[in-house]
């Protein structure tokens, strides 16, 4: 199963999210899944990277991926991670509604104690 977990700050804004684990749909290279969220979430990423003016802290590595955005961020730079991050939410949702049994979403508050 995949565990997507987005974190949101105090103020409910989402600021990074953490994708974990494999679908299980079908055998490795035939998930269809697993490319859809992979897809989404590197897509997000991709796209912090070139329209923010501070990148995130990110790590791909095999059956994880983790991003999480800079604190100091301006004004414009929360809107559009925003716009990206809510947007990643919504197609993860969206493949949850269709194969729910692969895939579990986690809103959860950060707190940077480790989490």
């Amino acid at each position: 199963m995949i565990h997507a977990t987005l974190w949101q700050d105090r103020d409910g804004c989402l600021i990074g999210f953490e994708i974990t684990g494999h679908a299980g749909y079908a055998p490795r290279g035939q998930d269809i899944v697993c490319a859809a969220v992979s897809a989404l979430a590197q897509a997000a990423v991709l796209g912090l990277e070139e329209f923010l003016s501070r990148k995130p802290a990110a790590e791909i590595r095999k059956g994880k991926l983790h991003c999480q955005l800079a604190q100091d961020l301006s004004p414009q730079d929360w809107e559009r991670a925003e716009a990206i991050l809510g947007t990643l939410k919504l197609g993860l949702e969206a493949i949850k509604e269709s194969y729910p049994q692969y895939i579990k979403i986690e809103t959860r508050r950060w707190t940077g104690c480790g989490e």
